[in-house]
């Protein structure tokens, strides 16, 4: 802890008075810019060997600030200093980080004010210092430019379209090599994306350190009235865990499935008679990553679908990841394959049947997205018609990441076990009931 953080906004107000009228005109301005006196500690760089300084909290908590001072501080004491300013866009990094009310000109004191030359997207600080402004919406111009230190602004919202946020966060990395201690401050809002996801999986090592707050923490920098209305209008949500109290809220809002509604549509009792078992198969594009979608799933006697198993390998080859849905059509008797040929068409019939050569194959083609085919299984669940059978997490943390708009949110770079879940529901519920058949098709 800095000994020295929020010590004036602290002191008795005769003591600071004291202090304030021993100043001459001048030191009283030079003490305004003096940022270790008036920050909290959550606001101030941790003590130790970091290398990634995540600053994680709510709205309002001043984390704008704490990364424009951070950002002049390296630029003061280092003429050398090369840092990377990433927003969302190139707009925002300048309208927030470099011009905002708490960004880093707002931050500089007047005789030390640096000087930001658009048409070159950089700042330049009197003593030679100079920061230069990126889009994380384009990754690849991180690609080759070399820096000392890097403010993260609000990764939480960067674009996810096509990976462009770890896109972005690699090249960075990448290119962080300027300069003996190379450091990088991120400053956002929870979200449950995978960049901030896997931010947090490296807490515990020593190169990441995770300062947290709220915004109640800023209270006294905030409005009374605007305090009151997110308390009148949010209180209890989950908007506010997330967007007041600086949690991460694995429940994305906007999301198609969340886990009470799983749990919810668990069954744990003994099950009825199954009608109709299937096993649905979503065929990765290549071996370099992607996973094999295999889910396992039966219609009941009831007229509910229940995810029975989630067999999905990751990595896998096509004669493994063919192997591994004809095992699981065999273990779990099921009637038909389904699996999607957008990616190889006939090819994918043909791996299929290489691995069991009377295996009951249907193939299925895509003509809307991953999200669009998952709006009516999620529907399906909501009105108690699907659930689970046992957990399986890796499967639902996809499902909570599919949104309603479209966007995925969750892990990995696809949500493929969550599609095959879906081709399994809808073949389920959703497609003309057939009778089982044990045939080559």
């Amino acid at each position: 802890m800095n000994e020295r953080s929020g010590w004036l906004s602290s002191a008795p107000a005769d003591i600071a008075h004291r202090i304030a009228s021993s100043l001459t005109s001048d030191e009283r301005a030079e003490f305004l810019y003096h940022w270790e006196f008036f920050a909290r500690d959550a606001q101030l760089p941790p003590p130790g060997d970091w290398r990634v300084w995540l600053v994680m909290a709510g709205r309002g908590f001043g984390k704008t600030r704490a990364g424009a001072e951070w950002v002049r501080a390296v630029a003061d004491r280092s003429p050398d200093a090369r840092i990377a300013l990433v927003s969302a866009s190139l707009s925002e990094a300048r309208a927030v980080m470099v011009e905002g009310e708490s960004g880093i000109l707002a931050c500089s004191p007047p005789d030390r004010m640096p000087v930001y030359e658009a048409s070159l997207k950089r700042v330049s600080f009197p003593n030679g210092a100079r920061a230069f402004l990126y889009s994380a919406a384009e990754p690849e111009t991180l690609r080759g430019p070399q820096h000392s230190h890097s403010w993260c602004d609000e990764i939480g919202k960067w674009p996810l379209s096509q990976t462009r946020a770890t896109r972005a966060w690699d090249n960075l990395l990448m290119g962080l090599r300027l300069g003996n201690d190379p450091k990088i401050a991120v400053t956002t809002t929870p979200r449950a994306v995978p960049l901030v996801q896997r931010l947090l999986g490296n807490e515990n090592a020593l190169n990441t350190v995770v300062s947290r707050g709220s915004t109640y923490d800023n209270a006294a920098n905030l409005p009374q009235r605007f305090l009151e209305a997110i308390e009148n209008e949010f209180a209890g949500s989950q908007l506010a865990r997330q967007e007041i109290a600086g949690e991460l809220v694995t429940d994305i809002d906007g999301a198609l499935w969340d886990r009470s509604l799983l749990e919810r549509t668990r069954d744990t009792a003994a099950q009825p008679e199954y009608r109709r078992v299937v096993v649905a198969v979503d065929p990765p594009t290549s071996s370099a990553g992607d996973e094999c979608g295999i889910v396992v799933a039966a219609l009941g006697a009831d007229g509910k679908g229940r995810v029975l198993a989630d067999c999905s390998v990751s990595k896998a080859k096509p004669d493994e990841w063919a192997a591994a849905a004809a095992n699981a059509a065999r273990n779990w008797g099921a009637d038909r394959v389904i699996a999607e040929a957008n990616q190889g068409g006939a090819m994918v019939e043909t791996v299929l049947r290489a691995a069991e050569a009377v295996l009951p194959v249907k193939l299925v083609h895509a003509s809307r997205g991953k999200v669009a085919r998952a709006e009516p299984v999620a529907a399906l669940y909501a009105a108690g018609r699907a659930g689970h059978c046992g957990h399986f997490p890796q499967l639902e943390d996809q499902l909570c990441g599919l949104m309603a708009g479209g966007e995925y949110l969750g892990p990995g770079r696809s949500p493929d076990r969550a599609d095959a879940c879906v081709w399994a529901m809808s073949e389920l519920l959703l497609s003309p009931a057939a009778r089982p058949s044990i045939r080559s098709i």
